[in-house]
């Protein structure tokens, strides 16, 4: 059954007197009697006559009202959950897009980690080398001029002492004396072994040296391992958790977990640095973890920056003429005012119902307001509108 207050032309609060009084009037035009060329004149005057039947009795009207606004919160309701679905779905995938983003921007990093690691071990490596290198270089050059040196002040004593091997020295013809015959001096027979203690000493300068030398450059420690790339991790938060405060658990794989205090300044894309726990690679230092929040959807509110966004539905009427309506806030409900001729493109900002910034103050509330028609036509208002469209409004 359609509606009966659209059909006899009457408001939901209209009493008995004028309902009887639209009822006639209608009954007269649509008789049957005065439509005899109409073949829908009796169907619409029995759909009259049960508007009438329905109206008049208190009892039929009230189960009707009932059921009308039943309907009407219902379909409200419904309107309010698609809207709510759609909007999730935008910021669902605008957050997938930006995940994936992040990702690639963190695997490009990663690879350009890796490889300026591997160009700094190489270049370490290869100065390493050249270190040792020159390091047994210089020791053979030392070793060389030492025992050199001492090799050809040697052979030159040698040479001096007697004459070379292989020669004999021609006996002279003994000689009669009468001379008190010397004991030789034992100078000379200490000269050896004075001459043995020099050489001796003359060896373990140098082999005392080159000790010193191989044992400085190759005994020096090692240069410290590098450090592994960082390891990226996305950890999510609701905004009741950020309005609140407290702890946050991530995890970071492999078993590991870590706890993040939740303070004023995180949003959207804020990260926290930590410190030597990130990867461990064969060979180099544990890396940190770098925690980027993300803020999960919120049925009620969506967050840019420090500020949080809410939608609220304002019938055609209500965006013409203002209202005053109340909203759920972060902190409770709220009380706004909507200002008369207040178009979709309207905002109303209440100053600090955000989340807490880094500078002691808070974001804002922004409610955008967004139109909306009934559920079902209005006769009443589409002829305005026609009028208006042809220009016959006055």
């Amino acid at each position: 059954m359609r509606d009966p207050y659209k059909i006899l032309g009457v408001r939901r609060d209209a009493g008995q007197d004028e309902i009887k009084a639209a009822w006639r009037s209608m009954a007269k035009i649509a008789h049957p009697d005065h439509n005899q060329g109409d073949p829908t004149a009796t169907a619409r005057f029995a759909e009259i006559g049960r508007a009438y039947d329905t109206l008049k009795d208190p009892r039929k009207r009230s189960l009707f009202d009932s059921a009308a606004r039943m309907a009407e919160a219902k379909a409200a309701a419904a309107s309010k959950a698609d809207e709510n679905t759609i909007m999730q779905q935008r910021n669902a995938a605008r957050e997938a897009a930006l995940r994936a983003k992040a990702a690639q921007e963190n695997a490009e990093r990663v690879m350009e980690e890796l490889a300026r690691a591997a160009a700094q071990k190489a270049a370490a490596d290869a100065a390493r080398q050249q270190q040792q290198s020159g390091a047994a270089e210089a020791a053979e050059e030392v070793v060389e001029r030492i025992f050199g040196a001492r090799a050809a002040s040697g052979g030159g004593r040698s040479q001096a002492a007697g004459p070379a091997p292989g020669t004999a020295k021609r006996p002279e013809p003994a000689k009669a004396s009468t001379e008190k015959p010397v004991d030789a001096p034992k100078a000379d027979a200490e000269q050896p072994v004075e001459d043995a203690a020099a050489a001796s000493a003359a060896v373990l300068q140098p082999l005392s040296l080159l000790t010193s030398l191989v044992r400085r450059f190759t005994g020096a420690p090692a240069p410290a391992p590098e450090k592994a790339p960082d390891q990226t991790v996305t950890a999510t938060v609701a905004v009741g958790e950020l309005l609140k405060g407290g702890r946050l658990t991530v995890d970071l794989g492999e078993g590991r977990d870590a706890i993040i205090q939740l303070a004023p300044g995180m949003t959207e894309g804020y990260q926290v640095r930590l410190k030597g726990q990130g990867h461990k690679l064969t060979g180099m230092q544990r890396g940190d973890a770098v925690v980027t929040l993300h803020i999960a959807p919120d049925p009620h509110f969506t967050v840019d920056g420090f500020d949080l966004h809410t939608v609220l539905p304002v019938t055609i009427e209500n965006a013409v003429l203002g209202t005053e309506a109340t909203i759920d806030g972060p902190n409770g409900p709220l009380s706004i005012t909507v200002p008369a001729w207040s178009g979709s493109d309207k905002t109303i900002r209440v100053e600090g119902q955000g989340l807490a910034n880094d500078t002691g103050g808070k974001g804002d509330l922004v409610v955008e307001l967004r139109i909306i028609l009934w559920e079902k036509p209005d006769d009443k208002v589409t002829d305005l509108m026609r009028s208006m469209k042809n220009g016959l409004f006055l």
